[in-house]
């Protein structure tokens, strides 16, 4: 990993799938993120219960003694499927509660535009919250 932090102006590296997923027996994504000692930055789904998830894993997180970086406000279903009539107040509670800056919000993207290469840092400012 070390090799490619030098090499890129930027290193992402995934949670796979949350805070407390299990990498192995003993091991969970909160472990890797701790010896990694990366900036944490809080992916949520906007959907139907996720302000809970969020402040659940934001509580986790800092219970590990990490600090989230930022927050990304994320439509991984297109609106068909996930017909959210309060995002704009969701993210509006998310931003009161999470002791963390939004960095952005991603909008839904199909199979088709995700096959494009369209920077995430189109969405991010990364600059902006010095990551």
């Amino acid at each position: 990993m070390l090799q490619y932090q030098e090499q890129a102006e930027y290193l992402l590296v995934e949670g796979v799938g949350g805070w407390l997923v299990p990498l192995n027996e003993q091991e969970t994504v909160a472990d890797l993120a701790a010896l990694l000692n990366f900036p944490v930055i809080l992916v949520v789904n906007l959907r139907l219960g996720c302000i809970n998830q969020a402040l659940l894993t934001a509580q986790a997180i800092e219970q590990t003694g990490m600090k989230i970086a930022g927050w990304i406000a994320n439509n991984a279903v297109s609106e068909e499927e996930n017909p959210m009539t309060h995002q704009a107040e969701n993210i509006h509670s998310l931003k009161e509660r999470l002791n963390a800056p939004l960095l952005g919000v991603l909008p839904y993207f199909s199979i088709d535009e995700l096959n494009k290469e369209q920077p995430f840092f189109d969405f991010i400012d990364m600059e902006k919250y010095h990551l």
